[in-house]
């Protein structure tokens, strides 16, 4: 099969990036071994978008979704297993068809690191969240756990500290890893309490969402939500050896150009400081864009 840009992964990013370069009217595919979407799927409510007071992820993504095919995206559930280029165009190797193309939009997303522990999937989008800035304002008033000890952890605890009427750090090792700045902040803070060298065991809940956490010292803690910040896992794999990476992170300039003519990345999966469905679509638009240009000038 060929096309003009075909975009691998259909999250905020991807489907920003296909919408553009369609609508600019280019052929365009877009793959995805998964509903389109990304981890809007995950996100219960959302209340940051521009121009939504608030809306669901899932409606979010469906609306995303059919503006892109709108615009004659063509999408199928592929994953891309394999890149190659010879001279100037592309050739994909994909779960479904090969396909080959004039430029590639890499947009797979990342995954957030999990604990493992039972409830953190049951109650995922009922009190469990991976971000701060998405979901904090929630959980005004109320009491919050934080699972981390890097940097994201001690900046989302501030954060979720101004929100929260206590906020609970729970670190597993006796000293965080984040900057010094960030740990001074945190311990001055009146309303955020401190819990090292412990782990979450269990995150305990009923119907309406989170109650407790159990920790591995067998104490209970009462809170309404956990914010778990152990890391994310870019999806990038299939780039291993083709493009630069920096620790699985692909590397872009401010046109989400990489180390590769031709090929771009946007999104969560490229070394970017701020992940959200704003700046995905925003990185899918430049992208686009610059896609644009190279093609043009083929």
């Amino acid at each position: 099969m060929e096309c003009d840009i075909l975009v691998i992964g259909c999250g905020p990013a991807g489907l920003s990036a296909a919408g553009y370069a369609a609508r600019a009217g280019y052929n365009v595919l877009a793959i995805d071994s998964l509903a389109p979407g990304g981890q809007l799927l995950y996100i219960d409510e959302i209340e940051n978008y521009p121009g939504y007071e608030s809306t669901s992820g899932y409606s979010l993504a469906e609306n995303f979704e059919k503006q892109a095919v709108s615009f004659g995206v063509r999408i199928e559930f592929w994953g891309a297993e394999k890149i190659e280029k010879n001279g100037d165009r592309f050739k994909v190797m994909t779960t479904g068809e090969e396909v080959v193309c004039k430029a590639v939009i890499f947009s797979s997303g990342a995954s957030h690191r999990h604990l493992g522990c039972p409830g953190e999937e049951e109650y995922q989008g009922r009190g469990v969240s991976y971000c701060a800035t998405c979901d904090g304002p929630f959980f005004r008033g109320r009491k919050i756990a934080v699972v981390g000890g890097g940097d994201t952890a001690l900046t989302d605890a501030l954060y979720l500290s101004k929100i929260g009427s206590e906020v609970h750090i729970i670190h597993r090792r006796n000293e965080f890893r984040g900057q010094k700045v960030l740990q001074n902040r945190v311990r001055a803070k009146d309303n955020i309490f401190l819990h090292l060298s412990l782990n979450v065991e269990r995150i305990n809940g009923d119907d309406k969402g989170v109650k407790s956490v159990t920790l591995t010292d067998g104490s209970e803690l009462d809170v309404d939500a956990v914010f778990i910040f152990v890391g994310i896992i870019p999806n990038s794999s299939v780039l291993e050896g083709f493009a630069d990476l920096d620790h699985g992170f692909v590397v872009t300039d401010s046109h989400m150009r990489t180390s590769v003519p031709g090929l771009f990345a946007a999104g969560d999966v490229r070394t970017t400081p701020f992940r959200q469905v704003v700046t995905a679509a925003g990185d899918g638009a430049a992208a686009a864009h610059a896609a644009d240009e190279y093609i043009q000038n083929l």
